[in-house]
Parts: structure tokens; sequence; C-alpha cells
């Protein structure tokens, strides 16, 4: 995809080195706005010298700006804490890891994500029912009801179903459709490309949403309970040996 130069300034202007960098969000998910932010999402690098000192550096780097009038959010977590978020049933952290929008790669990142197919476990499925629970109440409260949190229900327990099926992380729900041929997700998406990110609803059948909501529900649960995914992630020692290539030799830069 074409991004605008100053997403690649502010990836290279980052303080320590980046294992990877990927593009998160809407754009990732398949129905980004004409004004939709750019959710940046990464991992850093710390030196010893800031990991075992009194003087620690930062686990967690958030930066927000406004370039030509479009919100930019970057995000990059430490790697010892990032691998920690990689044995627990983090969805968001997945998805992230493997965004096929990369802006920033190195040969450490390739490996990783060999190695983390070792912490997907069947558990996941709980981010996934956590997640669209969440966006469901948004979109039941709010009046008018928006089209956002709508498209975020069924993106996330499409996720979540597919990858109860596959063991893969597919975040897109134009990619996702083609699989499940839901007739009413074209439009949806349709209506947030065509519009701004606060876009309204055009004639919500709440009703209808609500059923389907629960249909994926119980397919994810269905989905969960046949699922030949792990109990528990098996990466632990593979993610411990990464680690310490990275931290000391200075791996990433």
């Amino acid at each position: 995809m074409n991004l605008p130069d100053y997403i690649n300034t502010i990836i290279e202007q980052q303080p320590y080195p980046l294992l990877f960098a990927t593009l998160s969000g809407s754009h990732l998910y398949g129905f980004p706005s004409p004004d939709s932010d750019y959710d940046l999402r990464g991992v850093h690098i710390l030196p010893v010298t800031e990991v075992v000192g009194l003087n620690t550096g930062r686990e967690t780097i958030e930066i927000s700006e406004i370039r030509e009038k479009l919100q930019i959010d970057l995000v990059t977590h430490e790697v010892k804490k990032f691998f920690l978020l990689l044995l627990k049933k983090n969805g968001y952290v997945l998805e992230q890891l493997y965004s096929p929008l990369i802006l920033k790669s190195t040969s450490e990142y390739e490996e990783l994500k060999i190695i983390v197919q070792g912490c997907i476990t069947r558990y996941h499925c709980y981010h996934y029912f956590g997640f669209a629970k969440t966006q469901w109440q948004l979109f039941e409260k709010e009046y008018p009801r928006r089209v956002k949190p709508l498209l975020y229900v069924y993106r996330v327990l499409l996720t979540g179903i597919y990858l109860m099926q596959t063991g893969i992380i597919e975040a897109n729900i134009i990619k996702l459709n083609e699989i499940f041929d839901l007739p009413y997700i074209p439009d949806l998406i349709v209506q947030k490309l065509t519009g701004l990110e606060k876009s309204v609803l055009s004639d919500a059948d709440v009703s209808f949403h609500h059923q389907e909501y629960q249909r994926l529900r119980n397919q994810l649960q269905a989905a969960h309970e046949a699922s030949t995914l792990p109990e528990a992630p098996s990466a632990k020692a593979a993610l411990h040996d990464l680690l310490l290539r990275l931290r000391i030799g200075n791996g990433g830069n």
C-alpha cells in the first residue's frame, strides 16, 4: 500500500533499534476511512546498559501526533515485554506480529514469526470473545449507531473462529469474508470506506445484527471446543534463546 513519507520518517527517528514495525488498526482490518488514524506497532530493543542498571529504559514508547490532518499513533514495546505478552492469551500482539503491512523488518523478526507458531493455543479464543463483547456493547449503547464498532464485532469473531480452525492469524475482514461469505459484510465495508471514521450506520437492523453476533459467538465456542490447537504455549525456550541473542548480540540494529 502507498503510505505517506512521514510514516517511514517516524519509524527511523525512534530512539532504539526496532525488531520490527507494522501497521495495525483499520488499515490492517480492511476498512480504513479516508480520515482513519495510522496505528503503528512494533518492538524496540533496549541496550544492556538500560536493562541491568538502576536507570532502566522505557518498556513502552508511545507517540501520538497529527501529520497532514491525520492522526499518527505509534506504540512499541520492549522486546522482553513483548515476548512475555506472546506467552499469554493476547491476540493483539499476534495480529501486530503477523500483520502483512510491514514497515520495518529484520532477520530476527522473520525468525520470531516462525517461533511464535508455538505460542498459539486454543485459549486465544477468550481474547476474541472479550473483544467482541466490548465492541458489541459499544455499538448497542450508541445512538446514532456507528459502522466501525459493528465491523469490529464481525472482524474479531471471524478472526477468532478462523484461528481456532486453522492456527493462522488473519485480521483482514475482506479476506476472512472470502471464506465465511457473510452477505451483509461488503455493504458495511463500503459504508466505512466511503465515509468518515465516525460514520453513522444507515438503516441499522439491530435485532438482526444481535442474532448474528450471538450466532458467531456460538460458532467461535464450537470452533474452540473442536480445535486441535495446543493447550499451552511451547515456545518459551526458543523465545528465551532469541531474547538473549538480541540483547547480548545487540541484534536488530
